[in-house]
């Protein structure tokens, strides 16, 4: 019954989701975001870190799936969301787990069916999936999306025969991060 933490980072919020493998099936086991507001950066980064760390001792998860960082228009946004996803990584590692990457375009993919498909589809498809009685906050939808599409592409059973489409990055347990 492997267990993934999924992440959509950002630097004023960061949504998460996890889900369980049963026989085959997914469940939903949590979902929502950590609000770190406007405060000062290097505190919503440990805040980021502390809470993700908590929410991992707690629920236990196996492996994390996180997106990727894409180009944004603004570099100092683009710098800020790579060093929160940065947090949200350390949180995972420092617990041990197995980090697992995606762009966006591969996790609106696997969920959606379209690489660009909008944020409000993927919202309804999490609802759908995971049967949620309602369309979930958009932080917490990606990052469930992120752990159905880790769920999807790769034998998270622990066998060898990964099906991870070839040029995604992962991390190994007790293995430097990236290699």
């Amino acid at each position: 019954m492997p267990r993934i933490l999924g992440i959509d980072p950002g630097s004023r919020k960061t949504g998460f989701g996890i889900i369980e493998l049963k026989n085959r099936k997914i469940q939903h086991v949590i979902n929502g975001r950590l609000m770190v507001g406007d405060g000062d950066f290097p505190d919503r980064l440990r805040q980021i870190f502390v809470g993700l760390t908590e929410l991992i001792e707690r629920y236990q998860p196996d492996m994390m799936a996180i997106e990727k960082v894409f180009l944004h228009k603004n570099a100092d946004s683009a710098l800020k969301l790579g060093q929160a996803r940065g947090a949200a990584i350390c949180a995972g590692v420092s617990q041990n787990l197995a980090v697992h990457e995606y762009t966006a375009t591969q996790i609106k993919k696997a969920v959606v069916g379209n690489g660009h498909a909008k944020k409000d589809q993927v919202q309804y498809m999490m609802s759908i999936i995971l049967s949620l009685p309602d369309v979930i906050e958009e932080d917490a939808a990606d990052a469930l999306a992120c752990a159905l599409t880790h769920a999807n592409f790769a034998d998270v059973s622990g066998s060898k025969n990964s099906k991870l489409p070839e040029g995604m990055r992962t991390s190994r347990r007790g293995g430097r991060y990236g290699r």
